[in-house]
C-alpha cells in the first residue's frame, strides 16, 4: 500500500466520521423520532416541588433569582426553595436571608467543596418529591416548574430536561453559543421523543427525588452523571421544550471557553469512570452516547486528519480544492475571533448590549468560529482532566448578562 493510498484512506475515513457527527446523527435522531415515536404522557400536576439552587458569591444575582422563582405559576403551597451556599465570601447568605418567606430555606456550608457534594447533602433531605435542579444566573419562565413537573404524570419518566433559551448574540462569540445551543436542542428533542436524551441541561432538570443517587463530590457535570444513572434504573429522561430557562449569551470568546473547558473536561470524567456508559449491554441509549457524546471528543483530531491528508495529497485537484475550502473555513474562524477582540476590547464599544444584534458579516463567521473554539476546547479539556487541572468548582470569568427582571419585592424566609 502506497503512502497516497494511506493518506486518501485516512482523508475518507475522518472526512466521514466528521459528517456523521455533524450531521449524519442529528439526521439520524430525526428520522427515529419521525418513524418510531415513544410518546410519554403529559397532564397537569402538582406534587410537592422542591428547587434547589447551589450558589457560590453569586451576592448580586441571587436576590433576583429568588424573586423569580417565588413568582412561578405553581401553586405556592406546594413550592419550596432551598438556597445552598457552597461556601460563599460575598454576602450571598445575607442576601438570600432577606427575602423572609416560608418557602425559602437557606442552607449554608462553609467549605466550599463544589456543586455535586452540596447535591449529595441537599437533594435526599429535600421535601418534594420531585425536586428541580437550577443554577443562581439564570431565570425561569413563569410557567416553567409547571411545565417541567407535567412529564411526571408518566410513571416511566424518572429526570425531565427544560430548555435554556440564550438571548441573541451581538458578537461572533454570541451568535456562535446561540447556533450551538440550537443545534444541541435538536437532537435532545428528538432523543427524547424516541427513548432518552443523554444528559439534561443543567440550568433545568427535573428528578424524582427518590431515584438521586449520591455522586462522587468530585463529578463535574451532575447534570449528565445524574439523569444517566436515572436512565440507568430503567425510566426515561425527557426533553422538555416548553420548560424555559432564560440566559444571556457569552459574548467574548473567554466566557465561552471556561464554559465549554469546563464541559468537554467532565465529559472525559464521565467516560473514565461511569465506563458502562460506554457498553451496549449495560446502556440502552449506547448508540445515542457514543454518537452524541463519545465521538464528539475525537473532532479535533479528524479535522486535523483531514487538513493534513488535503494537503499531503494537494497534486490532485480535489483534494487542493479541499484544502483551500478549510483555509477559508479556519480564516472565517480567526476572523470572528479577532473580530469580538476587537468589539470588546475598544473602550468606545466595550461588551454590546443584549439589546443590540451582531452584524451581519459576524452571523457569517460565528460556525467557523463556534466549532473550532469547540474543539479547542476539547483539547484543553483534555489536557486540564489527565493532569488534573479541572476541578468540580465553577471557574468563573468575565460576568455574562443576565436577563432583566422587575424590582424585587421582599417577601418573608426561613433558615
Amino acid at each position: 500500500m502506497t503512502i497516497h493510498l494511506v493518506q486518501a484512506v485516512a482523508f475518507w475515513a475522518a472526512l466521514a466520521l466528521l459528517v456523521y457527527v455533524y450531521v449524519g446523527y442529528p439526521f439520524i435522531a430525526w428520522c427515529r423520532a419521525r418513524m418510531s415515536p415513544r410518546w410519554h404522557k403529559r397532564e397537569p400536576i402538582a406534587p410537592l416541588v422542591t428547587v434547589v439552587v447551589v450558589a457560590h458569591n453569586e451576592a448580586a444575582t441571587i436576590g433576583g433569582r429568588i424573586q423569580n422563582l417565588l413568582a412561578l405559576d405553581y401553586p405556592a403551597e406546594r413550592l419550596d426553595i432551598v438556597i445552598a451556599s457552597d461556601g460563599s465570601t460575598d454576602g450571598t447568605v445575607a442576601r438570600a436571608r432577606l427575602w423572609v418567606d416560608a418557602r425559602v430555606v437557606v442552607r449554608t456550608f462553609e467549605r466550599r467543596r463544589g456543586k455535586a457534594a452540596v447535591l449529595n447533602d441537599v437533594v435526599p433531605s429535600a421535601r418534594g418529591e420531585i425536586v428541580v435542579l437550577a443554577d443562581a444566573r439564570q431565570r425561569f419562565e413563569p410557567a416553567a416548574v409547571k411545565a417541567l413537573v407535567s412529564n411526571f404524570a408518566d410513571h416511566s419518566v424518572g429526570a425531565a430536561s427544560g430548555e435554556l433559551m440564550l438571548q441573541a448574540g451581538t458578537t461572533a462569540t454570541g451568535e456562535g453559543a446561540g447556533f450551538y445551543w440550537r443545534y444541541e436542542k435538536f437532537m435532545r428533542r428528538h432523543e427524547s421523543r424516541t427513548d432518552s436524551t443523554v444528559g439534561a441541561t443543567g440550568a433545568i432538570y427535573a428528578i424524582r427525588r427518590p431515584l438521586f443517587e449520591p455522586i462522587p463530590d468530585s463529578t463535574i457535570l451532575d447534570d449528565v452523571l445524574v439523569p444517566m444513572r436515572v436512565m440507568r434504573r430503567g425510566y426515561r429522561v425527557v426533553f422538555d421544550p416548553q420548560a424555559r430557562a432564560v440566559d444571556g449569551a457569552a459574548e467574548t470568546p473567554p466566557q465561552e471557553f471556561v464554559r465549554k473547558t469546563r464541559t468537554i473536561a467532565g465529559i472525559f470524567q464521565l467516560f473514565c469512570r461511569e465506563r458502562w456508559l460506554l457498553n451496549p449491554c449495560r446502556n440502552r441509549i449506547w448508540f445515542e452516547t457514543w454518537s452524541h457524546k463519545a465521538l464528539r471528543l475525537a473532532a479535533p483530531l479528524l479535522q486535523a486528519a483531514v487538513l493534513a491528508c488535503s494537503f499531503a495529497l494537494h497534486e490532485a485537484l480535489f483534494y487542493r480544492l479541499m484544502f483551500l475550502g478549510q483555509c477559508v473555513f479556519y480564516a472565517a474562524a480567526i476572523g470572528g475571533l479577532m473580530s469580538d477582540r476587537l468589539r470588546t476590547a475598544s473602550p468606545k464599544r466595550g461588551i454590546p448590549s443584549p439589546e443590540s444584534r451582531a452584524p451581519s458579516y459576524l452571523r457569517i463567521l460565528a460556525v467557523p468560529h463556534a466549532i473550532c473554539l469547540l474543539n479547542w476546547t476539547t483539547i484543553v479539556g483534555f489536557v486540564r482532566y489527565v493532569t488534573g487541572n479541572q476541578h468540580a468548582t465553577w471557574e468563573r470569568a468575565t460576568p455574562v448578562s443576565v436577563p432583566a427582571l422587575p424590582p424585587p419585592m421582599l417577601r418573608s424566609s426561613r433558615s
